[in-house]
């Protein structure tokens, strides 16, 4: 049986996503392009086992400036795609029809799908259609991605046009085609297929890629060379300008022909912006709708389904009844404890996660549907960029509060790849829900559980975050010009709730699907470690702690972490649980202290945490450490998941607990000097090193060309 491919290509923000699951419904695969973390999405056409739609990420033209537009473009060249469905807003045309004339000229059948009519209509606009078509010489459809109209007729026409003739191209200004033809001439046969036109005005645009690509000998790039510079001189403007400036003139001409614009006022969007936006309105806004958000995922409804999921499905049902069963069968100890707290355990683990997760994307998701998350990006995006970040790394981290792994999820909505990496670096700095009952635990030892070791937590998280934003930035793999902020303004409008519970599905399954049994095999190595050990010379289920491979690593580490004040095997092996969840810590903590069943904030355990340390210094070094260094399984898993990529997952690990590695041994070495009353020593004078050493990586020029980008905010007026 023949396949199909269609490609669905057209800009952020024009409906593309809500098209593709109307064309492909619960019939669609996700994953990530290969090597990068930008997704992937693939769905067979409804009732079309034959056809595979493949969503291509949003894009404002085939220029090499994103990740996005690379992927784009590398897709159309070598994936022999039988047909393009290009999506336009036909509200935002001028911008829209740009990324048209390129895919135009790819050599590519292409069908055009006019998206957001039910919008033009609203404001009064009138589109002459057939006389589009008949300019752009393809064949277009009204549709409106949201209500399902034409989508199905659109899809249809795509699939007409597979294999059938190349469309017509812009033909540009005469002194352009004049050198185009030279440059197609001296190219020879390194240009010739489908894509030939597309290859030929990317020569002259003077495209990087392209021309690393065609390797042309260097005689024949010098020739070309001189061919451009003479179009170049006679036209007064550089290669790439003359080209874009061609395009638009030729999309004004269309506007005129086709479009006739209503005289309309400010519309209900440009209303709701003027409060949301508002200097001075729209951070409280901004924090009440998150605080909302965060209230319902995290503290009510999302804590709820997630405390019965752990507690009563997992803690009160599943594992007793497992263990009720297996005894009954004469199991022995061992598979008793490796089915019930190792293999189950361990799918309780990220099942328990799910619930939160859900209620966090679907809201937003529903945010973002209606178009108020773009302006919460750009809203962001005034502050943030002082500190090299994007605006839209503000969510992650607010997210993260709750929990790390939708944190490091929501950095999806980042485009630029850059930007993507250095949020899930940095953003599990801030404290989770699951540091809470380390915080509380280590507060209550230190002093008694003042009520201002929390907030100085969360603040000492986000400087982290933005210590570390700008070390990263100013380094070379970070480095760079930095593009302006320009985010496009969707109307507001009410998303539908079947795209919105459909992206929330796509999102947690994805996660328990792969995250998930990356944490049950780690969990069953935790559950060997903290319950075996060597017993005169066997193998052994240990009932002393202190026999269990878990306290020989601790006891092998512990010297590592003498510098940070903690040098204990017990501290070591109460922060070595922490890898697998942080809120292991205090349980671990309290089995180690003789009181298993005590919580964070019983006074008896206090005492007992502090006789693990040298002093309060020591403790409130392990504090930090436990805050700053690399999350749980499950957020790792998480990480390497969004990451797509080993060596950038160890880099993340290695970085985020080198980080805090460092910053607890200033903070203890000093600490001891001017609080604990030791003298200055080796330690210290280390310390003083590192201190000048993060002053002088903080205050440094950056690695690389790099310029101050400026937000840009585009409001489209319907």
């Amino acid at each position: 049986m023949q396949q199909y491919k269609i490609a669905l290509v057209g800009n952020p923000n024009c409906g593309k996503t809500t098209m593709f699951n109307q064309l492909t419904g619960a019939r669609q695969y996700v994953g990530n392009w290969p090597g990068v973390t930008v997704e992937k999405k693939e769905g067979s056409l409804q009732g079309r086992d034959d056809v595979i739609v493949t969503d291509l990420p949003g894009i404002y033209s085939l220029s090499p400036y994103t990740l996005e537009e690379v992927i784009a473009r590398d897709y159309l060249q070598k994936s022999n795609v039988d047909a393009v469905l290009n999506l336009v807003d036909a509200s935002n045309m001028e911008r829209n029809l740009y990324l048209t004339t390129q895919l135009l000229e790819m050599g590519i059948p292409v069908a055009i799908a006019l998206n957001m009519m039910d919008v033009v209509r609203k404001c009064g606009d009138k589109v002459n259609v057939e006389a589009l078509a008949k300019e752009l010489d393809c064949h277009l459809v009204e549709t409106s991605a949201l209500t399902g109209e034409g989508t199905a007729q659109a899809a249809q026409i795509a699939l007409q046009q597979a294999g059938g003739p190349a469309p017509k191209y812009l033909r540009f200004s005469t002194s352009v085609e004049e050198a185009l033809v030279q440059i197609v001439a001296l190219a020879g046969d390194k240009i010739d297929g489908l894509a030939k036109r597309w290859l030929a005005v990317k020569i002259f645009e003077r495209d990087r890629k392209v021309l690393a690509a065609l390797q042309l000998h260097k005689d024949v790039r010098a020739e070309i060379e001189e061919v451009i510079a003479a179009c170049e001189k006679h036209m007064a403007d550089d290669s790439e300008s003359i080209i874009t400036n061609e395009r638009y003139t030729y999309i004004e001409g269309l506007m005129r022909k086709c479009v006739v614009k209503a005289n309309v006022g400010r519309t209900m969007s440009d209303r709701i912006d003027a409060v949301v936006t508002n200097r001075f309105l729209a951070l409280p806004i901004f924090a009440a709708v998150m605080f909302l958000v965060y209230y319902i995922a995290i503290e009510s409804l999302g804590t709820i389904v997630t405390d019965f999921t752990n507690d009563t499905l997992f803690g009160e049902w599943i594992m007793p009844w497992a263990a009720e069963k297996l005894e009954a069968l004469g199991t022995e100890e061992w598979m008793i404890s490796l089915v019930v707290d190792g293999i189950i355990g361990g799918i309780g683990a990220p099942v328990g996660f799910a619930p939160q997760m859900a209620i966090v994307f679907l809201l937003l998701g529903f945010l973002e549907d209606c178009g108020y998350m773009s302006r919460i990006a750009f809203i962001m995006d005034r502050i943030f960029r002082h500190f090299g970040m994007n605006g839209k790394s503000f969510i992650p981290m607010l997210i993260s509060t709750g929990c790390g792994v939708p944190g490091i999820m929501a950095s999806r909505t980042l485009e630029n790849e850059q930007d993507r990496r250095l949020t899930i670096m940095t953003t599990t700095f801030v404290p989770c829900s699951a540091k809470l009952p380390v915080i509380a635990l280590l507060s209550g030892a230190i002093m008694g559980g003042e009520w201002y070791m929390a907030p100085l937590m969360y603040f000492i998280g986000f400087f982290a975050v933005i210590i570390a934003c700008i070390i990263l930035k100013k380094s070379e793999l970070f480095a760079g010009e930095a593009a302006p902020f320009v985010m496009e303004m969707p109307p507001y409008h009410m998303p539908l709730a079947k795209n919105l519970f459909l992206h929330t599905w796509e999102r947690v399954s994805e996660f328990l699907k792969k995250a998930g049994t990356v944490i049950f095999l780690c969990c069953l190595a935790m559950w060997f470690l903290a319950s075996c050990g060597i017993v005169d010379g066997s193998l052994v289920l240990v009932e002393e702690t202190e026999q269990s491979f878990m306290a020989v690593i601790g006891g092998a580490l512990a010297p590592i972490f003498a510098p940070l004040g903690f040098n204990s095997w017990q501290a070591v092996a109460a922060a070595f649980s922490g890898f697998v969840a942080k809120e292991a810590i205090v349980s671990t903590m309290a089995i180690l202290a003789g009181l298993a069943e005590a919580t964070e904030e019983e006074p008896d355990l206090w005492n007992s945490v502090m006789s693990m340390f040298p002093n309060a210094v020591a403790a409130f070094s392990f504090l930090i450490f436990n805050l700053l260094n690399s999350p749980c399984l499950a957020a790792i898993s998480t990480m390497s998941q969004e990451m797509n990529s080993r060596k950038w997952t160890w880099a993340t690990i290695a970085f985020q607990n080198l980080f805090a590695y460092t910053i607890c041994l200033i903070v203890y070495q000093l600490g001891n000097v001017f609080v604990g009353g030791a003298e200055f020593g080796p330690g210290a004078a280390v310390a003083c090193v590192l201190l000048v050493g993060f002053i002088y990586l903080l205050l440094r020029p950056a690695q690389g060309k790099t310029t101050n980008g400026k937000s840009t905010l585009s409001v489209d007026v319907h």
